[in-house]
């Protein structure tokens, strides 16, 4: 009897401490993208206290103030616009795997784009405009698939316009303006929809090609004989 209590009691304390291992698994699984923004936090400085409620030792960011996520506590927004923020981003943003809308606008964010960013596929809008980023567009962004806002404008962004970003279909609105990009504007794919507004103030950017004028088909001089037809009054019989 002993000796089946004794088995019974290993057996149980086999479970809780593989229960207990589990159950830490999904804690740190969890936070990972708690984890992520912990990082970008870290990398920022905040002078108005946006990123407050920022705890790192909770179970997921989803309480956090300017983040929303999914009912799977998945991180899908990251909201700080206008927030007063310096520093720079880093590449840990690209864990975040169901983000998307990225709103960094407004700031006086500085660095380089990671290219990381180029992992988020599921992300809808970029909008990283009126900071003080430098370096050039990492070609990672054409892997954005499901991307419809791009607005890098008024930064210091160099380099060309990487011509793969061609290849997203879903691109609807583009603004690259106010950079110090260089050569030429790709017109194929999703950027044929693109006027010149959309890469003004870039000095070292080649302008778009002007468009043909329309061709008009010349009309053939018309004979005497068939000016008398229209001329001459009907007969009357």
């Amino acid at each position: 009897m002993d000796a089946v209590m004794s088995t019974t009691s290993g057996s149980a304390s086999v479970w809780l401490f593989l229960l207990f291992g589990f159950l830490q698994l999904l804690k740190l699984s969890g936070n990972v993208e708690g984890d992520a923004l912990n990082a970008l936090k870290s990398n920022l400085v905040d002078p108005n206290n946006v990123l407050q409620s920022w705890d790192p030792t909770l179970v997921n960011p989803c309480t956090w103030f300017h983040v929303t996520c999914n009912s799977e506590n998945s991180v899908t927004r990251v909201d700080l616009g206008n927030a007063n923020l310096s520093g720079q981003l880093v590449s840990q943003l690209g864990v975040l795997s169901n983000l998307q809308y990225l709103e960094l606008y407004s700031n006086n964010i500085t660095g380089n784009i990671p290219a990381e960013l180029g992992t988020l596929t599921n992300l809808v809008s970029l909008d990283l405009y009126l900071n003080s980023l430098r370096g050039t567009i990492p070609d990672t962004l054409s892997k954005l698939e499901k991307l419809r806002f791009l607005r890098l404008n008024n930064n210091s962004l160099t380099g060309n316009i990487p011509m793969a970003l061609t290849k997203i279909q879903s691109l609807q609105v583009l603004d690259l303006s106010n950079n110090n990009l260089t050569g030429d504007i790709p017109v194929n794919g999703s950027f044929s929809l693109f006027t010149p507004i959309s890469y003004n103030n870039n000095p070292f950017l080649k302008a778009l090609p002007a468009s043909p004028p329309s061709s008009v088909p010349s009309t053939p001089p018309s004979s005497p004989a068939t000016l008398s037809l229209f001329l001459s009054p009907p007969s009357v019989c």
